[in-house]
Parts: structure tokens; sequence; C-alpha cells
């Protein structure tokens, strides 16, 4: 009995050992296999830097150097630029528009030195930029408005400007768009196309402000014109290069209006105007000049019999 035991549990100890075997003649073909491939890209590798080692170093020297030379020459441009006194915004536009030209030029010559063809990858770059031009309409007509503003310069930074209904005091001139503050010193940003080709208000650094003032037909209108006259001139709110307007503006239903111009500093606006109608309001009062509201006197007439008839 123990005989047959032996006899039947042989076998399945023979398929153990040939499983066990297989399995480690496949571990070692797949390490093996894994240094060949290893093998394989350590000897393209070495085969690379010994064939193109030198072309490497070349074309590393001369773009690092070419980099080197494009930031000086930018810049030179800056400091040019700065000499003539152009703009701040238009001195940086050609300084970083040197320095990318010659980076790519250095750029076709580094991969040229590799023995790449540059043409494929000219082509490529055409199709790109036709795809970005489709796709960034928007934004591209942004910049070549900001170059035109940049260019022709219809405003400079300091300028008072009214465009889009806006108004404000110009801070920064970029190529995108266009940033104005207004006189509760809030940023505006004003995309550039916005700009280009649209009714634009430059009033320099200053701002036209209007007073109006009514005054009795009891007094008269010549007296108390320089009564305000010399009253404004006390505040010191205005300068010399435009003198001040002022005379009747209107012939009111109650009041003859007196209309006052005055060329004010932007960022005083409304300051001055609160000056000045406190100062005018305390002249009158010295003055005993009534402002007058508007009224209306009604007058009943007696009706007579022939009326209701």
């Amino acid at each position: 009995m123990f005989t047959d035991i032996g006899n039947i549990t042989e076998p399945t100890t023979n398929t153990t050992d040939t499983v066990t075997s297989s399995k480690n003649l496949l571990s070692t073909d797949l390490i093996q296999t894994e240094l060949d491939q290893v093998s394989e890209i350590y000897r393209i590798i070495i085969n690379f830097f010994t064939n193109y080692s030198f072309q490497l170093i070349g074309a590393l020297i001369i773009f690092l150097l070419g980099y080197f030379v494009a930031g000086k020459i930018a810049n030179t441009v800056l400091k040019l630029c700065e000499r003539q006194n152009l703009d701040v915004t238009l001195s940086r536009f050609l300084a970083s528009t040197a320095k990318m030209a010659i980076v790519v030029m250095i750029t076709i010559v580094a991969l040229s030195k590799l023995g790449i063809s540059v043409t494929p990858f000219i082509a490529a770059i055409g199709a790109i930029s036709l795809g970005a031009g489709l796709a960034l309409q928007g934004l591209l007509a942004n910049y070549a408005a900001g170059f035109n503003i940049i260019l022709i310069r219809p405003f400079v930074v300091g300028d008072t400007i009214e465009v889009q209904g806006v108004t404000g005091v110009v801070k920064e001139v970029l190529l995108a768009y266009t940033v104005i503050e207004d006189e509760d010193n809030a940023e505006i940003t004003i995309p550039n196309k916005h700009i280009v080709g649209e009714v634009l208000h430059n009033s320099r650094k200053k701002t036209l402000l209007k007073l109006k003032v009514g005054i009795s037909y009891d007094d008269n209108p010549m007296v108390i014109i320089q009564l305000i006259e010399s009253t404004l001139k006390k505040l010191d709110i205005f300068g010399d290069e435009i003198k001040i307007q002022l005379g009747i503006d209107e012939f009111a239903d109650s009041a003859i209006n007196i209309g006052i111009r005055l060329w004010i500093p932007t960022t005083q606006l409304y300051s001055a105007k609160y000056r000045a109608y406190e100062a005018i309001y305390l002249a009158f009062e010295q003055e005993n000049i009534t402002i007058p509201f508007p009224q209306r006197d009604v007058h009943l007439l007696p009706s007579t019999k022939a009326e209701y008839v």
C-alpha cells in the first residue's frame, strides 16, 4: 500500500520542478532582454556624443554667446532711445524687439550647426502663427492698436483724455491696453483697440470746469461778474496759461445765470469745484446778493357775469 502512494506522488513532484524551471528561465530571459536594451541605449548615447560632441559644444557656445550679445544690444538700444527722449513704452518695445530678433537668428544658426534643417521649423512656425492669428484676433488687434499709439503718440503719460465715455489721466501705455486714473484714484484699463479709430478728447494735463450761478434780475450782472472773478482769483485754483472765462450765460425765468469756465488740473477737479462754489456763496452773502430760486406768481382775475352766459 505504501509503494502505491509513492508511485502516485512522484509525478506531481516532477511537474512542480518543471514549472519552477520554466519560471526561472523566463525571468532570466526578461532580465537579459532588459540588459540588452540598456546596453543598446548606452551604446547609442555614446555614439551620439562621440559623433556630435563638438557640434553640441559649438552650438551651445554659439547660443550662449548670441544671447549675451542680444542682451547687450537691447540695453544699447534702450539707452539710445532714452537719450533721444523717446516714450518709455516705445523704447522698451524697440529694445525687446531687437533682442528677440537676434535670439531667433542665433537659434537658427545653432540648429544648423547640429545639422538640423530649419526649413520644417519655419514652416511649422508659419502654420502655428496662422492658427494663433485666427484664434487671437482680438488680442492681436489690441497689440496693433498699441503699436499705432506708441508711434503716432496722440497722447502721452500725464495727459487727460476722454474716450468711450471715460475720462482720466493717462498712467501707463502698454501694447495691449492703456491705464488711466479718474478723479476717484480708480485705475481704468482700456483695450487699445477701443482707442484707435474712436473720437479722442485730449486736454493735456487740465480739465475744463464749468460752473453756473444764478442772480436776481434786481442785481447788476456786470458788477457781480467782476466780484466772482476777483473771488476766484484769490483761490489760486487755476493757472495763467488759459484765463478764466465768465459772463452772462442765460436769461432764465427766475434768474440771470452767470457762466464760469476754468481750466483745472485734472487731479484737483472736484476739490476746485467745491472751493469755488463755497467762495462765491460767501462773497454773495457778504455783499447781500440774493441767489433766486424758481418761483411763479399766480394772479386771480375777478370773473364777470358774461363769462357764465
